[in-house]
């Protein structure tokens, strides 16, 4: 019996054994197999995180490296703007001062605003000078706030300057009007927006090739663009061109005015100094026609006329369809010292007169011109009626703005002006 417990106790020893061993095979093997994968998915989140961070800064060096090369990418690729026509004139400064060629940028882009006033006069023994030096000597004496503003606003003013300016030489004998203002007073023009002026006109030589030669280095020292006169015909002939943004514009200026063989005014010649004289309009109309050749819009401000005559005189009607002709798009008309009719040639407004805009004490209906141009030329045209009176040039509103307008229609009978002084249509086809 003893030995028998002894064999099942042994058996039953190795069965125990047996499941001990298994038992600790089991935990290992899984202890194993969780260090394996622990291992593995630790190696998959470093190797993933690795990864990741080295494509990340991939992409950081390559972003950077497309950031360097962006201005090299710019400077290479063709600009999406068109280059100003212009753009080799604009470069070249000496050329542009040999060819008196000024510019600007337009107020608003695309467009260029140009306005137009008739005479001017700052002598301070005459009326309108006297008067503003009197109530303190500035502009605001002699022009309502809202001209001048209107004025100051436009890309290029023009108007006439309707004496020279010196405080020497010797006044023209057997003339009953001579006029000269102190050189200083080209500080008005500034302060007005003038941006250029006509000096060719019957009161320029009032004081002789001095004050003429004086008024061409005032206006050259106050850095203001003036045609129509000059120490020789080529000067006194050559336009001042304007480029504002990508029009360039011609600015001619010649007078009629005295329509004598041997006028007080001189004219210029090879050798002598002068105003440009037009009553022969055969240089005039060569001066147009080089000046379209290199311009996209040419402007022809000319002294002619009947003083106070409202009606347009026939040496007027004659020139005014040649300089047309010759390629003028625009003509400016001064003298009569008060308003003509507006009419066209073909497609070419002629303003036959805008009388005294600042020039006498006379009570006057005045105004001013307003052209809007585009690259495909004249975009719009308008009177903007004044009134002189008292010293003072202002603006009108209401009934007078009115009247004024209505003269202007009376005197312009082939075109149409709407309400506020728009010109819109022709009335008659030429």
């Amino acid at each position: 019996m003893k030995s028998g417990k002894n064999i099942k106790n042994r058996r039953t020893g190795k069965r125990k054994n047996r499941k001990s061993s298994w038992k600790r095979f089991l935990l290992v093997f899984l202890i194993t197999l969780l260090v394996i994968l622990l291992a593995g998915f630790t190696g998959m989140i470093a190797y993933e995180y690795t990864i990741k961070e080295n494509e990340a800064l991939a992409e950081e060096e390559l972003v950077a490296e497309l950031v360097q090369k962006i201005p090299e990418a710019v400077a290479a690729e063709p600009s999406e703007e068109p280059m100003s026509p212009y753009a080799d004139i604009l470069a070249d400064s000496t050329y542009m001062k040999e060819n008196r060629i000024y510019a600007k940028e337009p107020s608003t882009a695309g467009e260029v605003t140009l306005c137009f006033a008739g005479d001017i006069l700052f002598d301070d023994e005459y009326a309108v000078m006297a008067t503003a030096i009197q109530k303190g000597g500035t502009v605001n004496q002699a022009f309502s706030e809202d001209l001048l503003l209107r004025m100051q606003e436009a890309d290029i003013m023009m108007l006439n300057n309707e004496f020279p300016y010196t405080d020497r030489g010797t006044a023209l004998e057997n003339k009953q009007y001579t006029f000269r203002a102190d050189p200083s007073m080209t500080d008005w023009l500034s302060d007005m927006g003038v941006d250029i002026v006509s000096l060719a006109n019957n009161h320029t030589f009032d004081f002789g090739e001095t004050g003429l030669l004086d008024t061409l280095e005032t206006l050259h020292t106050a850095d203001i663009p003036y045609v129509g006169a000059g120490q020789n015909s080529k000067e006194a002939m050559a336009p001042v061109y304007y480029i504002v943004g990508d029009i360039k514009i011609a600015f001619i200026a010649a007078t009629q005015i005295e329509r004598l063989d041997n006028p007080d005014t001189r004219g210029a010649t090879d050798a002598l100094s002068g105003v440009f004289r037009c009553w022969n309009p055969e240089k005039l109309c060569e001066a147009v026609t080089e000046a379209k050749k290199v311009s996209d819009f040419v402007i022809v401000y000319i002294h002619w006329g009947t003083e106070n005559e409202s009606e347009q005189d026939w040496a007027q009607l004659d020139q005014a369809p040649q300089i047309a002709e010759a390629g003028a798009d625009l003509i400016i008309g001064a003298h009569p010292h008060c308003l003509q009719g507006i009419t066209y040639h073909g497609n070419v407004p002629v303003v036959y007169s805008l009388g005294n805009f600042w020039f006498s004490s006379r009570q006057v209906d005045t105004g001013m011109i307003e052209v809007t141009l585009d690259k495909n030329g004249l975009k719009s045209l308008q009177f903007i009626p004044a009134l002189q009176v008292n010293c003072v040039t202002s603006l009108l509103y209401g009934a007078e703005k009115d009247a004024v307008i209505q003269t202007m229609r009376l005197l312009s009978p082939e075109i149409q002006i709407d309400n506020e002084g728009f010109i819109k249509t022709r009335l008659r086809k030429y």
